[in-house]
C-alpha cells in the first residue's frame, strides 16, 4: 500500500470509494452518517487544493481516501462527556472510506498521520463500531463526545504522539 496526496485524476476512484464506504456504514447498522451527500467529490477537490487529501493505492489503484488537518480543528474545541488527553498540538483525521479491498488502511493512515510528530484525533458516529474498534485497535481512547457542523454528535478519540513509534 503506497499512501499519496489526492489528484485531480483521483476524483472519480475517491467517489466511488466513498460510495463503497457508506453501503459498508449501512450494512453494519450506521445509517446517520455520511448523509445528504458527505463527504461530496467537490469538498474531497477542496481538500486537495488545500493539502488535506491522501489515497492509499496499490499497482496504481485507489483504494482508500483520508483528509489530514492540523488542529485546532473547531469542532473539537468544546468536548462533552469526557476531556481531551491534552491540549498539545494536533492532527485530525477526517473523511476516511476504503473500499475493502486492501486491509490495515486505518493503520497506515495513522502511521502516515503520525509522521507529523503530534497527537492524533479522530472522530466517528456512535452508530460506527466497526470504526470504533479500528481506532482502539491503533492506540486511540475515546475522550467525550464532539459535535459537527450539523450539530450532530460523534465519538471523539485521540491518540498521543508518545504511541506514534
Amino acid at each position: 500500500m503506497h499512501i499519496r496526496p489526492g489528484e485531480e485524476k483521483d476524483l472519480d476512484a475517491i467517489v466511488q470509494v466513498i460510495d463503497t464506504a457508506r453501503a459498508f456504514m449501512r450494512a453494519h447498522g450506521n445509517a446517520a452518517q455520511w448523509v445528504n451527500g458527505y463527504p461530496s467529490r467537490e469538498l474531497f477537490a477542496a481538500d486537495m487544493r488545500g493539502g488535506h487529501c491522501f489515497v492509499a493505492e496499490e499497482n496504481g489503484q485507489v483504494h482508500a481516501v483520508f483528509s489530514l488537518f492540523e488542529g485546532p480543528d473547531p469542532t473539537y474545541a468544546v468536548i462533552e462527556d469526557g476531556a481531551w488527553l491534552n491540549d498539545d498540538a494536533y492532527v485530525c483525521i477526517h473523511r476516511i472510506g476504503s473500499d475493502g479491498e486492501l486491509r490495515g488502511v486505518l493503520q497506515e493512515a495513522v502511521r502516515f498521520a503520525a509522521l507529523r510528530g503530534m497527537d492524533l484525533r479522530a472522530d466517528t458516529h456512535a452508530d460506527n463500531i466497526p470504526m470504533q474498534n479500528a481506532l482502539k485497535k491503533c492506540g486511540f481512547i475515546r475522550c467525550g463526545v464532539i459535535y459537527v457542523d450539523d450539530g450532530t454528535p460523534r465519538e471523539a478519540f485521540q491518540r498521543l504522539k508518545e504511541n506514534n513509534v
